[in-house]
């Protein structure tokens, strides 16, 4: 059997020439050859073997007609849900989509009207703020509360901009995308409880789901959500297994009429499924890839802690403390420079960051450090981060 251990991640898998975005957009952008780049949420590790050796049967095909997807699919899904995170589902409860963001937009477009008003906590993946806006809602924004590097939800800020702006839905990135954050039962029990309260429908982005951290779990919010509520989970094999560029994840609710509110809209949007590569990629992960899954996670911890124990050399930039996800977020506004001064400072370092201005104005300040990468790579980007992060 095949041992997932440190030598394997390690290792690594090279992506330039691929027309990969991580790294052959990045060098086009950049011109320098040297750039480390620790910035766009994929891996730099090879998908899970059981996923190659399924997609090298399609491809053995010989040809790639149109392909139903089904009861093997959703279920695949379930039986994964239920093994790594506890949380039983049905198939009818599954429906496929494209990917999360797309996802997204169904579930706000499906669930709310033309100007209604929409809210997220704040910063926040940048696509957040897009879906809601291209989907013709109105933006509220909720920000986060940090306290000591941790932050957390606002929940009286969250009520009073509810009811000042009439919120008709929340949407949730849980565990949160930058901050870190894998939200606890109690605290998504206060949200579920708030959009209840205020007859807005909630919109969970879980796409980091297996991505959380020892003591931390994850809790679904389908764990708390019954058949009564308007709550949508959203989630994919995408970011844990490295197969984003297949496109496909799922909306998942327990609500009847929320299942078939969503099938009417992504209908209506003329979105289809069956590519055989995805379908048949998407159900082994979520079926043989078990033991790759647990090695990375293991791997990934490391990483973290490789980066918390030698930003010990950067006396003034706080790394937020990291319970979930491969993105470390971290704080570099004492160093008095300003954001444009902050990325081309490390740019000529030679690591290329995430600009924390993606994830909304509460992102000034700050950059996005992805770490699931092989550790060299990492330590490598640290080295050169010292050239910026290391003043005093």
């Amino acid at each position: 059997m095949q041992k997932f251990d440190q030598a394997y991640f390690d290792a690594g898998i090279e992506r330039r020439g691929t027309e990969c975005v991580k790294w052959d957009v990045m060098a086009e952008e950049t011109g320098d050859p040297e750039m480390i780049p620790m910035w766009v949420a994929d891996m730099d590790f090879p998908s899970a073997p059981a996923i190659q050796a399924a997609i090298g049967r399609v491809a053995a095909q010989g040809t790639w007609g149109y392909t139903r997807n089904g009861q093997a699919d959703a279920q695949a899904l379930c039986s994964f849900w239920e093994r790594r995170h506890g949380v039983h589902l049905n198939p009818g409860e599954v429906l496929l989509s494209p990917c999360v963001v797309s996802g997204m937009r169904i579930a706000i477009q499906a669930l709310t009207k033309p100007g209604d008003a929409v809210l997220i906590h704040t910063p926040v993946y940048g696509p957040f703020h897009d879906s809601v806006k291209r989907s013709g809602r109105r933006l509220v924004e909720s920000p986060l509360a940090e306290e000591n590097g941790k932050w957390q939800i606002d929940f009286a800020g969250m009520e009073a901009a509810m009811d000042r702006e009439k919120v008709k839905a929340v949407l949730l990135c849980s565990p949160h995308n930058p901050c870190g954050r894998a939200w606890t039962r109690e605290e998504l029990e206060r949200v579920l409880e708030l959009c209840r309260k205020k007859n807005a429908a909630l919109i969970s982005d879980e796409i980091h789901a297996d991505f959380v951290y020892p003591p931390a779990v994850h809790t679904s919010i389908l764990s708390l959500a019954g058949e009564k509520d308007a709550v949508v989970m959203l989630c994919a094999a995408s970011k844990t297994f490295n197969i984003a560029g297949l496109q496909q994840s799922s909306m998942v609710s327990r609500s009847p009429e929320m299942v078939e509110r969503l099938t009417r809209q992504r209908d209506d949007a003329g979105i289809t499924f069956g590519n055989p590569f995805a379908l048949a990629a998407t159900r082994a992960a979520y079926t043989d890839c078990d033991a790759w899954l647990d090695g990375l996670i293991a791997y990934l911890a490391g990483n973290r802690d490789l980066v918390i124990t030698h930003a010990k050399n950067w006396p003034r930039v706080r790394v937020t403390e990291m319970e979930a996800t491969y993105l470390m977020w971290l704080d570099c506004r004492a160093l008095g420079l300003a954001q444009d001064q902050l990325l081309e400072a490390i740019r000529a370092a030679h690591v290329y960051v995430t600009d924390g201005r993606f994830f909304g104005s509460a992102g000034d300040g700050f950059i996005r450090l992805n770490i699931g990468c092989p550790r060299p790579q990492v330590e490598a980007a640290l080295r050169q981060l010292d050239r910026v992060l290391a003043k005093g």
